[in-house]
């Protein structure tokens, strides 16, 4: 099963994390928020704000291509690279992930 490195992010994952044995479809910020790692996701991971967004480091060719809705979204986006995917619609595939979670996002202030 394939796995996520994580790499550090001075607030949600200071150290980094590697997360083991993911299934297949499984959304990244699920995986993310049961492991700890508390990525926004002010909209409740239905794909209509760009707080959960990641930079897929390595891995990113093996992802299903990002819808038009998340690709509009996504140019909203702070920081954004050609690698860059909502995590809410981001799903596992059969490689392994690296991502990076950007320092920023667009709210002012951090949800909990």
């Amino acid at each position: 099963m394939p796995k996520i490195k994580v790499l550090p992010h001075e607030q949600l994952c200071p150290e980094g994390a590697t997360i083991d044995n993911i299934a297949q479809g499984t959304r990244i910020c699920d995986v993310l928020l049961e492991n700890g790692i508390e990525i926004e996701h002010a909209c409740e991971k239905s794909c209509a704000c760009t707080t959960c967004h990641i930079i897929i480091r390595e891995g990113f060719d093996s992802l299903q291509e990002p819808t038009e809705l998340e690709e509009d979204l996504l140019d909203q986006a702070w920081g954004l690279e050609a690698e860059s995917r909502l995590s809410c619609q981001a799903k596992m595939a059969d490689q392994d992930l690296v991502i990076e979670i950007p320092k920023y996002t667009i709210n002012h202030a951090r949800e909990h």
